[in-house]
């Protein structure tokens, strides 16, 4: 994530305890990206406090930034940042093209164009599709890639790298590689989350 946006933005990590108002307070935008284990570990590492302040830092005005489990994290279990919006896992899908949890690319539409896109146990956005504006969607056309006000989510990985397309598990997702194009859309995606 940090690679794909750094050309454009001033990045500020953050750890595990960390997450309060004051670290908030001096960012536009909060960025979760996907990460090992599933939407559960969000307990883990949010207790009620600083779950709170993510939340409370988006109605304040804030941008929120969410890939694969991040997008989960904004739905209403978690952060609870999008209304009339669930992420649901991809593959239970009735429609999916994917039925199961493993690291391969994902055939999406992404403004109109056709991409195979790094995914792993993706969610697709559910939800009042007049609520929102879809910026990707999946083969079955479950959207994929929604912003909402201030809120930008994402089920699929176009953070990946190339190591990602090189494991064992990813095979068939090697003759897809993006050549860095997918971070090209991930920062055309942040620029339209914030209005630049």
């Amino acid at each position: 994530m940090i690679r794909a946006l750094d050309v454009h933005y001033d990045i500020q990590t953050f750890g595990k305890g960390q997450c309060t108002p004051d670290t908030l307070s001096s960012v536009d935008i909060v960025a979760f990206p996907g990460g090992i284990g599933d939407s559960e570990s969000y307990f883990d590492f949010f207790p009620r406090r600083a779950g709170n302040a993510v939340a409370d830092f988006v109605d304040r005005g804030g941008h929120y930034l969410g890939i694969c489990m991040g997008a989960y994290w904004a739905a209403p279990r978690y952060f609870d940042i999008v209304q009339g919006v669930d992420a649901v896992q991809y593959i239970k899908q009735p429609t999916a093209e994917i039925r199961r949890s493993y690291g391969t690319v994902a055939e999406i539409t992404w403004l109109g164009e056709k991409e195979h896109m790094f995914f792993y146990d993706g969610c697709a956005l559910i939800g009042d599709q007049s609520q929102f504006d879809t910026i990707a969607t999946y083969a079955n056309g479950d959207p994929m890639a929604i912003i909402q006000n201030r809120v930008g989510i994402i089920g699929c990985h176009p953070e990946s790298e190339l190591g990602w397309y090189e494991k064992p598990y990813a095979s068939y997702a090697r003759k897809h590689w993006h050549e860095w194009y997918h971070h090209h859309l991930l920062l055309g995606f942040v620029d339209r989350l914030i209005g630049r």
